[in-house]
């Protein structure tokens, strides 16, 4: 009999870890995450590929990329988990039958990404739950964590305090969209265009992911002219037509109406992709309808 088909065989911490790094996708923050080694993780991590005749997690650009498998385990496992923890903590989330207000922070971006989609699912699985969104900086979005005023935020976040917890729900890279009447027929664009046409820059006070796109051309020598300054993903596109702008945002942004007749292309330069995370205080860890709400997030962050 395989050993998988035999629980006593197996060790079920095993599991946890590997909900971990696959939640995580990264060797250190699991480790941290779990109170551990990085040798020891490696270790369980060696274990699991061998107990499941699977890789699980191959070697990428800034962390672990899950297989085809792992992708299959990622969210039966988490369930499978949370039941345990509702069992021994005695904490049940009836999605079905809850009545209980979520405070969410995300940018505009975040929210056309993600919302539409969190919201069906809301509907139709848990509609007792109301949510209430609000945006602000990256710090003010960190303090309301901190302090217990927001229950989950969602956007990048480069630097958190130790207390808080993060899961990336999925790598972003970036594209340009331009009017594609302000490009000769044919013509793609080049770095010596980029560089020579004035962009759009979509930036809230502590800067955002438009400081990658400027680290990525500072590492070139080379600087951008920015024309124009907004504060919202939604309006750059709109702004960009009929112009010679160029925008430089995230590829997923550009997706469905939003760019329409916008003409898109990969940065004719190299930009690192950034991780889109959600992050929660860790006084949520045993909070059933948190655990609730961020699977269903991770859902509606799932391409397609």
């Amino acid at each position: 009999m395989h050993e998988m088909n035999n629980l006593r065989a197996v060790d079920l911490n095993l599991l946890v870890i590997l909900d971990a790094l696959l939640s995580e996708r990264h060797l250190s923050r699991a480790a941290e995450r779990l109170h551990m080694s990085q040798p020891a993780v490696s270790h369980a991590l060696a274990r699991l590929r061998h107990l499941l005749g699977d890789p699980l997690l191959l070697r990428g650009k800034g962390g672990f990329q899950p297989t085809a498998r792992a992708l299959e385990l990622a969210r039966p496992l988490a369930e499978a988990l949370q039941s345990v923890r509702s069992v021994l903590g005695g904490a049940v989330f009836e999605a079905a039958t809850a009545q209980r207000v979520f405070r969410l922070a995300m940018s505009d971006y975040g929210a056309a990404m993600l919302l539409p989609a969190l919201l069906r699912r809301l509907r139709a699985d848990a509609p007792g739950i109301d949510l209430v969104v609000s945006y602000a900086s990256r710090p003010a979005v960190i303090a309301g964590v901190q302090d217990g005023e927001i229950d989950l935020a969602l956007g990048v976040f480069p630097q958190l305090p130790e207390q808080l917890h993060r899961e990336t729900l999925f790598e972003e890279t970036f594209a340009c969209a331009l009017d594609p009447a302000s490009l000769a027929a044919g013509e793609m664009l080049s770095l010596d265009t980029y560089l020579a046409r004035p962009h759009v820059l979509v930036a809230s006070s502590e800067g955002g992911m438009a400081a990658e796109v400027d680290a990525a051309l500072a590492q070139l020598g080379q600087t951008r002219r920015i024309a124009v300054r907004v504060p919202y993903w939604t309006v750059a596109p709109d702004v960009v037509r009929g112009t010679d702008l160029i925008l430089t945002v995230a590829r997923r942004a550009l997706q469905g109406s939003a760019a329409q007749g916008l003409a898109q292309y990969a940065a004719p330069f190299a930009i690192a992709p950034f991780a889109f995370e959600v992050i929660r205080h860790r006084r949520t860890d045993g909070d059933a309808g948190i655990a609730w709400l961020r699977a269903a997030i991770a859902q509606a962050a799932e391409p397609g």
